[in-house]
């Protein structure tokens, strides 16, 4: 009868490794395709020139991708050029993505000075969604906010911020359905002119303020709005406990440092 030998740990572990190995020539022409794009024409040697590439391979891989639809070979001067099939790539990855990509970088290394955790949020019907946070590495985080976390519109800074600065449309329109809505966070929608001084307020302050209860401290947060195309996209905010920093120290300590980062997103977005 043959027995069945169980695999050695040693050969399991080189396995593993091998399937995690990088596929070359994939990479080789997503790059090949990405140089073109910037591009948008070029010959062969172009192309083999910029990606230090053999001319046959950068042949090989252009006519892989031309099969494939994603670009097209001009017959009058065989320079290839890429096609609609590449913008079709970038389907769903609309501007809140676009900022996301962006700010995380910028977010990570405000977060390593600011050490309390920072996070970046988009508007989500009546909520605010968090797309980004420092939360990992914060160890001052009082309660972890991660990627997909929803706040109340009302009762964030974020949220404060996003409706104290987008369009009075939009505003309007977020603010009706808010008042239908029968959550306690968003009771205040109920009454405009309460309403309409917070909103003045956070306009008058430059950035949206808010206090939240917690079992250990109070948390404060403090947000300023980001703005992608001219208009309100999302907010960049801070939390901290409120025993920890005082609000007038928190507001000469972080705002610069944060506007300094809403800057840097808004002009790499662009």
């Amino acid at each position: 009868m043959d027995m069945l030998v169980n695999p050695s740990p040693l050969s399991v572990d080189l396995t593993a490794r091998e399937s995690m190995r990088p596929i070359r020539a994939l990479s080789r022409g997503l790059q090949v395709l990405a140089e073109l794009n910037r591009l948008q024409r070029a010959t062969i040697n172009t192309l083999a020139s910029a990606q230090r590439l053999p001319r046959t391979t950068t042949f090989r891989i252009l006519e892989t991708l031309r099969l494939a639809g994603y670009v097209e070979r001009d017959p009058h001067d065989d320079c290839y050029r890429p096609t609609v099939m590449v913008h079709c790539l970038s389907n769903g990855f609309d501007d809140e993505a676009m900022l996301t990509h962006v700010a995380r970088p910028i977010m990570e290394a405000l977060g390593g000075r600011i050490v309390w955790p920072i996070a970046i949020l988009t508007p989500a019907a009546t909520s605010m969604l968090v797309r980004e946070a420092t939360d990992h590495q914060s160890p001052l985080a009082l309660e972890r906010h991660g990627a997909g976390t929803r706040l109340p519109m009302l009762a964030s800074a974020a949220g404060r911020a996003y409706l104290a600065y987008c369009t009075a449309a939009e505003r309007e329109g977020l603010l009706e359905e808010l008042g239908r809505s029968v959550l306690p966070d968003d009771r205040i929608a109920r009454n405009r002119l309460e309403m309409e001084r917070v909103l003045a307020e956070t306009r008058d302050r430059g950035f949206g303020l808010y206090q939240r209860a917690r079992r250990v401290a109070d948390e404060l947060s403090i947000a300023l709005p980001v703005r992608i195309k001219g208009q309100v996209r999302a907010a960049l905010t801070v939390r901290f406990a409120a025993t920890a920093v005082t609000l007038p120290n928190a507001v000469e300590q972080f705002v610069p440092k944060l506007r300094e980062a809403v800057q840097r997103i808004e002009h790499e977005v662009r």
